[in-house]
């Protein structure tokens, strides 16, 4: 027997008959369906690309909380193990990795000698821009099937569920 190769779409109907015949509601399955597909190939994408520019998920992980979430673009070690979800003594070892390629600096800090402070370098920031004008035009071309008078409102039914979610996980 030779394996088949599905397409997104036959994948995406199969599964939505799967779960609906095992007494899922149809219409929340295809939604749900549809965005944990498109979460899986936008994935594949990614790890593509990061690997296209010499970069891990997890060093891109490290980048991307400096960039966009930690306080002041700064966080320690063991806030970035904790943010994204790695022993301590492995994100010392990618913290040394990165360091060393010059994407980010570690430094006492003064209000506390005993804690190091970590954040991006001149190049790190450059690899966080770089990483998402790239994915930017990946996404766009995503988007490209979704008329534009349609996208704000579809992020709009998107950020709603996440908003659902946040209380159901409260």
């Amino acid at each position: 027997m030779t394996p088949t190769h599905k397409t997104e779409r036959s994948r995406y109907e199969a599964e939505v008959a799967a779960y609906v015949a095992a007494g899922g509601d149809e219409q929340v399955q295809r939604v749900v369906t549809a965005v944990h597909g498109l979460h899986r190939k936008l994935s594949q994408w990614y790890t593509q690309q990061l690997a296209d520019i010499g970069l891990t998920a997890g060093e891109w992980a490290v980048i991307r909380y400096l960039a966009a979430e930690a306080d002041d673009n700064i966080s320690t070690p063991s806030e970035l193990a904790s943010a994204v979800a790695v022993a301590p003594s492995s994100m010392t070892h990618r913290l040394d990795r990165m360091s060393e390629r010059g994407l980010l600096e570690r430094s006492p800090d003064l209000e506390n000698r005993t804690r190091i402070l970590v954040q991006l370098t001149r190049d790190g920031w450059e690899m966080f821009r770089q990483v998402i004008r790239e994915g930017d035009m990946i996404e766009s071309d995503v988007l490209a099937q979704v008329p534009v008078g349609q996208r704000g409102k579809l992020a709009q039914l998107l950020e709603l569920t996440l908003a659902g979610l946040e209380d159901e996980l409260k």
